[in-house]
């Protein structure tokens, strides 16, 4: 077993999505989104999963919601901190 291939923290794919889906990637230098991703991730829990198809069959629809407003909102507060900070 290779732990950074076989496992993942499936709030990584979650992020990574909203942040896309923002447009945050166009308006943000490649340090200020990897230190936006760090800081939304370090106010998540973690859920770690082999396959993101899991996510289907062991969580319901309302707690996939709730990982989605977790995200939004931790990510809303990582955005608000790297805008805070002058650009390098």
């Amino acid at each position: 077993m290779i732990l950074d291939t076989d496992i993942h923290n499936f709030y990584e794919h979650l992020v990574l999505k909203e942040i896309e889906k923002q447009g945050l990637g166009q308006t943000l230098s490649s340090h200020q989104l990897a230190d936006l991703c760090c800081l939304t991730l370090n106010q998540l829990p973690s859920h770690y999963i082999r396959h993101n198809v899991d996510m289907i069959y062991f969580t319901t629809e309302t707690e996939r919601t709730e990982m989605e407003q977790k995200v939004m909102a931790a990510l809303r507060l990582a955005h608000d901190k790297i805008l805070a900070v002058p650009s390098r």
